[in-house]
């Protein structure tokens, strides 16, 4: 089944060549084809599964990396800064992924529905992690790219793909990480509760005591629940949140250095010109100097896992 999912993303992307990520007439499904293995990305991964038929990416959340191939996906259940990066493809045998988001409200609806729910364990926490889509994950992944010929199809089946692709999650190996995840009660969705606070307030100084208050749990006991959830910090979440938000801000709204930076929330333009050359390899003034960057901040409805913060794209 894999092989046939290749094959109907290709055939997608051949009448498309001129660019990597395809933009889809839904916004919660992205198309990655690349012919050519890529340097890292930074992007900003929204709840979602990328599902790789063909060539191999990774992608890393804090300090894990994780590597997922033809016939694996990475689910992403909890919106985050990542780093991805395309590892295996050619002319001959392009990387070929299909990120579709995912809606936790469906999760949750589909636990209540279900007569035996997977039961969340005291297993990892972390929001991210790749599974086996063999079988009917891959069903429903090849359904949905042969709806995009027809939008008029695609707009009344898709959200029941969607449900259908969430319920297999939840019936697999892994829907016990997912429970955890998309519960409404209990620590996790404390923890999570403190992820949002951040990202709503990613421009304020957050401190941990007011953070910690947000999730009812000790400073300590969120900040590493925080990380093994995210990957990263609170400090380093909102860091790198405020960093993508500036590049957007400069490459796609020709906002100056200055200003991108107090924009986001930093009292110092020379701190904030340090931290954007340290996570992204060159200075805020070169990456404004020309156009090299704006695909990657453009508002994209297609591009798998994801942009960056501001343009959001999908992981993929």
């Amino acid at each position: 089944m894999a092989e046939t999912l290749a094959q109907v993303l290709m055939r997608y992307t051949q009448s498309r060549p001129a660019v990597s990520v395809i933009r889809t007439v839904a916004g919660e499904i992205g198309i990655l084809r690349s012919d050519h293995p890529k340097p890292p990305t930074h992007l900003f991964s929204k709840p979602s599964i990328c599902i790789v038929a063909q060539g191999a990416k990774w992608a890393t959340f804090g300090e894990g990396r994780l590597v997922y191939r033809a016939g694996e996906a990475l689910v992403v259940g909890v919106a985050t800064p990542s780093v991805g990066r395309v590892v295996e493809a050619s002319p001959d045998s392009p990387c070929l992924v299909l990120a579709i988001e995912l809606d936790l409200a469906i999760m949750r609806s589909l636990i209540e529905e279900m007569e035996v729910p997977p039961m969340p364990n005291d297993g990892s926490e972390r929001s991210a992690f790749v599974v086996d889509i063999a079988g009917p994950l891959t069903d429903c992944a090849i359904r949905v790219v042969r709806l995009l010929d027809t939008p008029d199809a695609l707009s009344i089946l898709f959200p029941m793909l969607v449900r259908e692709i969430c319920y297999w999650l939840l019936a697999g190996p892994d829907g016990a990480k997912l429970v955890r995840i998309s519960h409404a009660e209990g620590a996790s969705q404390r923890v999570i509760a403190a992820v949002h606070h951040v990202r709503e307030r990613f421009a304020e100084t957050v401190r941990l005591e007011a953070l910690a208050a947000v999730a009812r749990m000790s400073p300590s006991v969120l900040h590493r629940r925080f990380k093994a959830l995210t990957g990263q910090t609170p400090l380093q979440y909102q860091k790198q949140l405020r960093l993508l938000e500036a590049r957007r801000l400069m490459i796609a709204d020709g906002v100056s250095v200055e200003s991108a930076a107090f924009g986001v929330g930093y009292e110092s333009a020379s701190q904030f010109s340090r931290e954007y050359s340290r996570m992204f390899g060159a200075s805020p003034k070169r990456d404004t100097r020309g156009d090299a960057l704006s695909a990657a901040v453009r508002p994209p409805a297609g591009d798998p896992r994801s942009a960056e913060h501001g343009g959001e794209r999908r992981a993929a």
